[in-house]
């Protein structure tokens, strides 16, 4: 293996186990630490029981709003289709937000859960169980050999890359960089519009206070999972070629899976005819 690549993958398997730590013994960051104090000065100013602001309310003649509906900038309930949790019944959704719909940041936690989430849950085995059936098929890695030994090593190599990069793009950098691994629908404007604003979130994305700004997650994290995976393929494959050629099919994939989400509720709502 040449120098240069053992020193990439060197520094990149450092960046994660820093960044694996750091979440394990739940380090505060900065921007925790600003969020605990300020729920800390509001919890002094919260009445005791909910029965207080509902009674407040009824005598002012304003009514409360419902928890459960999630709130946009405006402060009215979202309009339009809605994404699902899954596409089909199927297919895990949990990133994708509904338009015009505002949410608070995630915790360092919940970003790891979410990635938990999308790499096990079980529609995962499934999905992996179809892409290893094709590579096996088009012979990708001649190495894994045919039959059943070699479905099974393309079954474990496709569930690997997918945990790999799910947690690096979606859990570890996100909590590095502040950012949010959530994919936030446009819903608004021509499909031309919708569909650039969509694929070009492998370059953008919000930070958790809600700014936009470059995403570092996508791109260090796809960059830094092709270069681990190589590590469990075989030698040939361990070239910046290779990697290089990962990184950008990875990055292609995402973008699409983008541009689909964005379409998904209008898809939805036209075909099962939900909201």
């Amino acid at each position: 293996m040449p120098f240069e690549f053992r020193h990439y993958l060197r520094f990149t398997l450092t960046c994660v186990a820093a960044a694996s730590l750091a979440i394990s013994f739940d380090v505060p960051l900065p921007a925790q630490e600003l969020v605990a104090a300020s729920s800390s000065s509001l919890d002094s100013t919260l009445p005791d029981s909910p029965g207080t602001i509902v009674q407040a309310a009824s005598q002012s003649g304003q009514a409360t709003p419902d928890p459960q509906t999630p709130a946009t900038p405006d402060g009215t309930a979202p309009q339009g289709p809605q994404q699902t949790k899954r596409i089909l019944g199927i297919m895990p959704n949990f990133s994708a937000v509904s338009a015009n719909t505002k949410l608070p940041p995630m915790s360092p936690r919940e970003k790891n859960r979410l990635a938990a989430r999308n790499s096990f849950d079980y529609s995962s085995f499934l999905i992996a169980g179809v892409q290893a059936g094709f590579a096996l098929n088009g012979n990708s890695y001649p190495e894994f050999g045919h039959g059943a030994v070699g479905y099974g090593r393309y079954y474990w190599h496709t569930l690997a890359d997918t945990a790999n990069e799910n947690f690096l793009v979606s859990g570890i950098y996100p909590t590095i960089f502040r950012q949010d691994p959530r994919f936030y629908t446009l819903g608004h404007g021509g499909a031309g519009k919708r569909a650039f604003y969509a694929a070009t979130r492998v370059l953008v994305t919000r930070q958790d206070s809600g700014s936009e700004m470059f995403n570092f997650s996508e791109i260090i994290g796809s960059g830094s999972a092709a270069g681990i995976s190589s590590l469990y393929y075989p030698t040939k494959y361990r070239t910046w070629t290779k990697v290089g050629q990962k990184w950008l099919t990875s990055c292609l994939i995402d973008g699409a899976n983008f541009t689909f989400k964005e379409f998904w509720p209008d898809i939805n709502h036209a075909i099962f005819h939900t909201k």
